[in-house]
């Protein structure tokens, strides 16, 4: 069989790899200059590798065709993208729309010799679609190649690594509608590419963006293989204005969702991820959750999003134990961290107005309490966020809450009487009665069953006292606390930029003379110092061992970037005890099992709900059109349809 072109396994590295440089000549020799070239070798023998787009947009694209070229004539690599791509066509004469950006590359052209046309049109002539590297672990493609493509040469797979996975539309700046492939990639090769300019570098399930539209007036990048380190310099100036959102304003006459905005397959693009997809078999099941089930659209303005547990721990009798959240962090250049309680009850999003009115929010947008109920308690917190000045210091008028409402018994009594009570009193009723009967039992070998049973009894009282910590008799309101730890939103602004420190410390002073609230306990971390890591082990020990659920892990700030790209906005560790709760009173004696836990599709689901759900505020906090908030917080709702071990 004829190798192909693409197959350059044997190359191991190892390799730097840049992003879409669109005529960043300037940019580019600072980057090169920054990675330890000079006149385009390294003294450590490392191979450079160009993600394609070398042209257009910038001020030196003649200068960038030199720079690749010559590299590329001493060993590099370079792929095609779709401007490189067009150039090509440009040059041997085909008849083109001159747009986005080819213009500038057309007229510095123009002063050069046919010879040296011809010599650049046969470079890009050479260039192809991608490269899989280092025995199949590594593949470079301009907009990136799903699993099945790797390795393979057709005109589908150079249009998807040129464009990306497409649905053959266009959006309404003229570029085609992609699709989120990168979330569905189970692959276990790294797969690096561009095409889709990011704020921050992205990564995600094994694939990474490193495209930070310098040209854009945000940074060039490159990635260090096999050492995923991240090297980037800043763009010198803003060079070509990108497409912009359209205006904030509804453009066809309602705010209101239409069914095409929400039925069938959708995308959703935001500003930390674009191109979020959501399968159509997603789509239905959220539809019907919010036609049916839902409150008002006007105030599903935000939904929260999954949280992911940390990796499992390989530490004897414990499933999850903080030491693995701390090495996540710690892992991605994120030190800084804060540790919160977990408080064992339902999530509730508080959308409170000044005048009185207001929502209090399940997960899932569904109203937390019936018509009265609800009126009495958010007149109650707004009642108390006016005698703390909250209204007059934020110079607000509504208030976007996330938080936790306890006990967990006053949302989910008929769970817990049908689901854990009936276990917990089955099991207690029944094993000390056949303990009793082993006891009168001489038969040889019953010493070893009637051990088991008292275990699984001492287990069954273990997960009956586990549950019952989370349950209390309320009346009307008497009873509810409620532990609010983001304040979302506020007239004007969304609290995206502020620490978690911030959050709370305003919570707790606007809040706190409530009846209802409960304070959250915390302790922040530096993990580069091992005797924090030991610190943090430790109080959350002791949180565990005092009946607590466990804690939640956050970086220091509510969004934050690590060397991939946007990091996991928290991480929880759940207590041993608790745990029964969620994986069976027994769960202890099949630790080994449970060990194999999958976390990347959890996580996946988590950075991309986070996305969505930060995407709403913003555009609800910006005046934008209620359907685009809506799709934003519909998205949310789909993707809690994907199927994920619920356990996690």
């Amino acid at each position: 069989r004829t190798r192909l072109w693409c197959d350059k396994s044997e190359l191991t590295g190892p390799f730097d790899i840049i992003g879409d440089l669109h005529g960043c000549a300037g940019e580019l020799e600072e980057l090169l200059g920054k990675l330890g070239y000079r006149e385009g070798t390294h003294p450590d023998g490392r191979t450079l590798v160009f993600l394609g787009d070398i042209t257009d947009r910038g001020p030196r694209n003649v200068d960038c065709l030199n720079i690749v070229r010559q590299a590329v004539e001493s060993g590099g690599l370079c792929v095609c993208g779709n401007h490189d791509n067009k150039l090509k066509r440009f040059l041997e004469g085909r008849k083109l729309k001159v747009g986005h950006g080819l213009a500038e590359t057309a007229a510095e052209l123009e002063e050069l010799s046919e010879e040296e046309k011809t010599e650049y049109r046969t470079f890009l002539d050479s260039l192809i679609s991608h490269y899989v590297l280092d025995g199949g672990n590594l593949v470079v493609a301009h907009a990136g190649l799903k699993e099945e493509y790797h390795g393979k040469a057709s005109g589908r797979v150079r249009s998807f690594c040129m464009f990306g996975d497409t649905t053959g539309e266009t959006d309404e700046f003229g570029f085609p509608v992609r699709l989120d492939w990168a979330a569905d990639y189970r692959g276990e090769a790294h797969v690096v590419y561009g095409h889709t300019p990011i704020p921050e570098v992205q990564w995600l399930n094994r694939t990474i963006n490193i495209d930070t539209g310098c040209v854009f007036g945000g940074k060039l990048t490159a990635l260090r293989y096999p050492e995923m380190e991240i090297v980037q310099v800043a763009a010198a100036k803003t060079y070509y204005e990108p497409a912009r959102r359209a205006p904030q304003t509804s453009a066809r006459g309602t705010d209101h969702l239409k069914l095409s905005d929400v039925a069938g397959k959708q995308i959703v693009n935001t500003r930390l991820i674009p191109n979020i997809t959501l399968p159509p078999q997603f789509t239905a099941s959220a539809l019907e959750t919010m036609s049916r089930f839902a409150v008002s659209p006007e105030w599903m303005v935000y939904l929260p999003p999954t949280m992911s547990p940390c990796s499992t721990s390989e530490r004897e009798d414990y499933l999850e134990y903080p030491t693995e959240a701390f090495e996540f962090y710690a892992g991605r250049e994120c030190p800084r961290v804060i540790l919160q309680e977990k408080h064992m009850g339902s999530r509730a999003v508080l959308f409170l107005r000044r005048n009185g009115e207001g929502r209090c929010l399940t997960r899932t947008g569904r109203p937390f309490f019936d018509g009265s109920l609800e009126r009495e308690f958010v007149q109650s917190l707004v009642h108390s966020l006016e005698k703390s000045g909250f209204w007059n210091d934020h110079r607000t008028d509504f208030a976007i809450v996330d938080g936790e409402l306890m006990p967990w018994s006053a949302k989910a009594r008929a769970l817990l009487q049908e689901q854990y009570a009936s276990v917990g009193a089955a099991a207690t009723t029944v094993l000390p009665e056949a303990i009793a009967c082993l006891e009168e039992c001489s038969s040889p070998g019953v010493q070893e069953l009637l051990e088991r049973q008292k275990s699984r009894l001492s287990n069954a009282e273990g997960f009956r006292a586990a549950y019952r910590r989370y349950c209390w008799d309320t009346d009307g309101l008497d009873g509810l606390k409620l532990a609010p730890f983001h304040l979302l939103a506020t007239a004007g602004a969304v609290h995206s930029d502020k620490t978690h420190r911030w959050h709370l410390e305003q919570l707790s002073k606007y809040f706190g003379a409530s009846p209802h609230f409960q304070s959250t306990r915390t302790l922040e971390l530096d993990l580069s110092n091992p005797e924090d890591a030991t610190e943090g082990c430790a109080w959350w020990e002791k949180l565990t061992e005092e009946g607590g659920e466990g804690m939640v892990v956050k970086p220091e700030h509510f969004l934050t970037f690590g060397k991939n790209g946007l990091l996991q906005p928290a991480l929880k560790v759940r207590g041993r005890e608790y745990l029964r709760i969620i994986y069976g009173p027994d769960y202890t004696a099949h630790i080994p099992d449970l060990r194999r836990r999958a976390m990347s599709r959890k996580r996946s689901l988590a950075l991309r709900e986070f996305a969505l759900g930060l995407e709403a505020l913003e555009l609800f906090v910006s005046g934008g059109p209620l359907y685009e908030v809506h799709r934003a917080v519909f998205g949310v709702l789909a993707l809690e349809s994907t199927p994920v071990d619920p356990r996690l």
